[in-house]
């Protein structure tokens, strides 16, 4: 095909000949329901419930609505970029890698991998704190949540799908349900008659719509919403990532994934919005019954979010070694396409959460909440900034307009939210600096993820950096320490010059693949409502 100005000569497609590859098995209704289904979790049903109890219902509701606008942007970023080329067995770090930089695209995805492992073990041990609330077998519930997850990402895509949609149906009902319970007490519809309207937001017995944190007055109530929105982070970390992850597996992506990232934030808005203001309304945040009310509304979600997760960090962990930055094994799939030895490597970091045979759940599910919000932070960071690298070089080879998904205010809403993504990163434990506040534990649980990443990304650049000047012979192989010295520091390039970006590789087999779709026409209203929804 011929060349664009500017642009270098394709090179050969992401490596798919380790295996079966991956089969689209993945319709409009999966990816989206999978989607909500991995961000309605246990960021709602158990951070919902601490976040009230220490901050009040307004940092709450506020909190929400700011991480919205955060995913929003976020989503955005990743649905242009996978729509443009939602190649088989592509993942985030591929983007990272062929948009930013080989180093930063390895310390991206191990990053990625810890996180999704890491919160797999978060969604047993939510489960666990549930089910602890009526028996005192939790262990066992642990093991029978991990194992209904192997299960079910071990079989093929297009079961693993259908259950996790109908998952997550169980799920949005049930969260529909609290919303209009919620909506008939305010106004006083329950049994007794009593209109609650925003009682529980009035300064009162203990309660009210904010309480002051760590420090009194308004720097308190502003320091409530600070918590509150960095807490809130880890009820959405990760989620706008499963449906990006997805396109490889997607039918029709080009027409299906534009259509779940529109919908998607939308979705988390009515959920999570409406879901954390009734939660505020019906019960006052210091109620000792308040951990019942909100972790008794469904345990299907620990299966449902793990379920995701658990595919997503496979998912990872299959790219990774595809592109050579991981062990070959992890290649490997079965032949309905699933990456066998990559769901049995994230899952088994998931039995992580049999460590609450030594530790309280809710202390287990806090640490492992730290960890992985921070993980899911510095992805966002990354994601990013490879879409900005991703657009400057569409604007530099002339292509902005062939891409078939563009969203509004960039690319400067990316800007501001790498900022604002970066401030949440490094202030996320600012508690633990009060004299009174400080340990250990929690310390490391809020800041260990940033030298692991940097060890990462530092260490794979000091050894490619090493190998170049091993190969490198201009000292004609004597020891010439400052000619060394000078060819290893010049190994060091932080992203790619946008000349040498690749923007075409993939391009046609996607355009291809898109001319042959077909969309489905509607037979009746029914199935017009249908299609509408799902």
């Amino acid at each position: 095909m011929p060349k664009l100005p500017n642009c270098p000569q394709e090179r050969p497609e992401i490596d798919l000949s380790g295996g079966h590859q991956l089969e689209r098995g993945l319709k409009s209704r999966h990816i989206q329901f999978f989607a909500l289904g991995g961000a309605i979790g246990t960021g709602l049903f158990v951070g919902s419930g601490a976040i009230l109890n220490t901050v009040g219902p307004a940092p709450l509701f506020m909190a929400y609505l700011s991480m919205m606008l955060v995913v929003w942007i976020v989503m955005n970023d990743l649905a242009e970029m996978v729509t443009y080329l939602p190649l088989k067995g592509i993942s985030i770090p591929y983007f990272v890698n062929r948009f930013v930089d080989e180093s930063l695209a390895f310390a991206d995805g191990w990053n990625y991998w810890y996180a999704y492992a890491i919160l797999v073990a978060a969604e047993a041990t939510a489960g666990a704190i549930i089910i602890e609330y009526w028996t005192t077998s939790h262990l066992v519930w642990i093991f029978i949540i991990l194992v209904v997850i192997l299960l079910l990402n071990i079989i093929a895509v297009a079961f693993f799908g259908e259950a996790e949609f109908w998952f997550a149906s169980i799920k949005l009902l049930t969260i529909l349900g609290l919303i209009i319970l919620g909506v008939v007490l305010f106004f006083g519809g329950g049994p007794n008659h009593d209109r609650l309207g925003f009682r529980y937001w009035t300064y009162k017995d203990g309660y009210g719509a904010f309480k002051e944190y760590m420090v009194p007055g308004n720097t308190g109530k502003f320091l409530a919403y600070w918590t509150a929105f960095v807490r809130a982070g880890f009820a959405f970390i990760t989620s706008p990532e499963l449906i990006a992850l997805a396109a490889g597996e997607t039918v029709a992506p080009r027409r299906n994934i534009p259509k779940a990232a529109r919908r998607f934030v939308v979705r988390l808005a009515i959920f999570y919005g409406l879901g954390s203001l009734v939660i505020g309304i019906i019960v006052p945040s210091n109620d000792p019954r308040l951990n019942h009310v909100i972790n008794a509304a469904i345990l299907t979600s620990a299966w449902s979010a793990g379920n995701a997760f658990c595919y997503s960090g496979s998912r990872i962990l299959y790219s990774l070694a595809l592109s050579n930055q991981a062990p070959a094994i992890f290649k490997s799939t079965t032949r309905f396409g699933v990456p066998w030895a990559a769901v049995l490597a994230t899952w088994l970091i998931g039995c992580l959460a049999f460590l609450n045979v030594s530790n309280s759940g809710a202390t287990v599910f806090t640490w492992f909440s730290n960890i992985s919000t921070i993980s899911g932070f510095i992805a966002w960071i990354v994601a990013m900034i490879t879409y900005i690298r991703f657009r400057q070089a569409m604007i530099f080879n002339h292509m902005l307009d062939a891409l078939p998904f563009r969203t509004p205010l960039q690319p400067y809403a990316s800007y501001f939210m790498v900022f604002l993504i970066s401030v949440l990163t490094l202030t996320n434990g600012f508690q633990v600096f009060f004299p009174s506040e400080w340990n250990v534990s929690d310390f490391l649980a809020a800041y260990i993820t940033l030298p692991i990443f940097l060890a990462l990304y530092l260490g794979h650049k000091a050894y490619f950096a090493t190998v170049h000047v091993v190969k490198d012979m201009s000292w004609n192989g004597s020891f010439q320490p400052w000619k060394m010295t000078k060819a290893w520091f010049g190994a060091w390039k932080f992203a790619h010059e946008l000349s040498e970006i690749d923007v075409l590789t993939g391009k046609r087999e996607m355009d291809e693949l898109e001319a042959l779709d077909e969309p489905p026409v509607p037979k009746n209203w029914l199935q017009k409502a249908w299609y509408w929804l799902a």
